[in-house]
């Protein structure tokens, strides 16, 4: 029988902490229940475990650990606290817990700020004002319409399922990349090689012929004994790049202009589109769900999007629905939006179920993206290979060209 450690909230206030055995996960909510306390986190681990994460706590530090509050940890904390709330305790009691389960200084830090705000007289949306660095807009204008609605506990839980959803979808993009990664790698580490240790070695046989070489094989040649003399040039060129890149992407001109551009190459445009989609619809079902105006909820999506050129199209719709010509036709109108997903928007506003649509779009382009990286890569991966293949080709065969040229030459 599996053995859970779980994290559950006491009808006082107090945290318990410990295992429990037992054939699932509902069997250990229930029982914690029957015992009058709310779970908080579970989690599969022995004994052994929690012996070793006794020793985590707010004060733990090292090399690995975080300076800063992660998403993850937002997340987290964003569930806990739902969690807490659910089961009767006070806000700044339930933040008080929250400090006491805390295992980072950065996250304790924040947790203790939020709680004084909030002791001083604050709402919790406008305690969170205070970090803009760790709660987005999104973030917390959501809190603000679950505190107007007297239903923060729903909202903090729709909220950590919306996160953890758009997590997910994240995830599975970074998970694709992994390989075409490493392949890549692979390939210029080979080519290094070649060009570093494998072509030098002929070098001094062909200066010893005393015959030109093929042009194939000067320029090869050339090329290794730079690399082999001059290697940090290229380490300095690469550093040199990847910061001109960085700030030319970081200017909101640029970045708009680059954004623009890659929506319109066919695969990975199809892939970033469909991502921005999905992110679009969860984030904007989610905010009219609790209760945030279309108009506000647009401003607000607008700022959560990370391609630029999707994002300032907005500014049009937004124009639009202030006119009252409606927000779905608009969409469509931008070019930039899947068909499918504007006309089940359009749906959604002339039947009154906008929300219920927004959910759909998103679960269904949430699939869409598994399936536009998978095209991605089908095309990558073969194009990567076949690269990698041809360079090596090229520079192996100026080679065979130049010991050709010296065996013409004894003859």
């Amino acid at each position: 029988m599996p053995t859970y450690r779980y994290k559950a909230a006491k009808t006082g206030g107090d945290t318990a902490v410990g295992v429990m055995d037992a054939p699932t996960e509902m069997d250990v909510i229930e029982r914690l229940r029957d015992q009058g306390m709310m779970p908080i986190s579970i989690a599969l681990g022995g004994a052994a475990d929690m012996v070793a994460g006794k020793g985590k706590g707010k004060k733990s530090s090292g090399f690995f650990v975080s300076r800063k509050v992660t998403s993850d940890q937002v997340m987290s904390l964003t569930r806990e606290l739902a969690t807490l709330l659910r089961a009767g305790l006070p806000l700044d009691r339930a933040l008080e817990t929250l400090i006491s389960l805390s295992e980072t200084p950065p996250l304790t830090t924040l947790l203790q700020g939020i709680r004084d705000n909030v002791r001083g007289g604050r709402a919790l949306s406008q305690a969170l004002e205070q970090r803009p660095d760790v709660f987005t807009r999104f973030y917390i204008n959501l809190v603000r319409a679950g505190e107007a609605g007297g239903a923060l506990s729903t909202v903090l839980t729709r909220l950590a399922d919306t996160m953890e959803r758009n997590k997910e979808l994240r995830e599975t993009v970074k998970s694709a990349m992994i390989y075409p990664t490493i392949l890549l790698i692979v390939a210029v580490l080979s080519v290094i090689i070649l060009l570093i240790w494998v072509v030098p070695q002929f070098e001094t046989t062909f200066a010893q012929s005393g015959k030109a070489l093929p042009i194939p094989t000067q320029i090869v040649v050339s090329v290794g004994a730079f690399m082999k003399h001059w290697w940090w040039t290229l380490l300095v060129a690469a550093f040199l790049f990847g910061g001109s890149l960085r700030g030319f992407l970081k200017s909101p001109k640029t970045r708009a202009y680059w954004d623009a551009w890659v929506l319109r190459r066919a695969l990975l445009g199809d892939v970033i589109t469909r991502t921005e989609t999905a992110r679009f619809a969860r984030t904007l079902s989610t905010l009219i769900g609790n209760g945030v105006t279309l108009l506000s909820a647009l401003a607000i999506v607008k700022d959560t999007m990370t391609n630029l050129e999707m994002a300032r199209v907005l500014d049009g719709v937004i124009a639009h629905l202030r006119e009252g010509r409606g927000f779905g036709k608009p969409l469509a109108d931008t070019g930039l939006y899947p068909k499918l997903a504007t006309q089940m928007i359009i749906v959604g506003e002339e039947s009154g179920r906008l929300e219920e649509m927004l959910v759909r779009v998103a679960d269904i382009y949430d699939r869409e993206v598994q399936m536009a990286v998978k095209r991605f890569l089908a095309v990558l991966e073969p194009v990567m290979i076949l690269s990698l293949a041809a360079m090596v080709f090229m520079i192996v065969l100026s080679i065979m060209l130049g010991i050709i040229g010296m065996t013409d030459l004894v003859r």
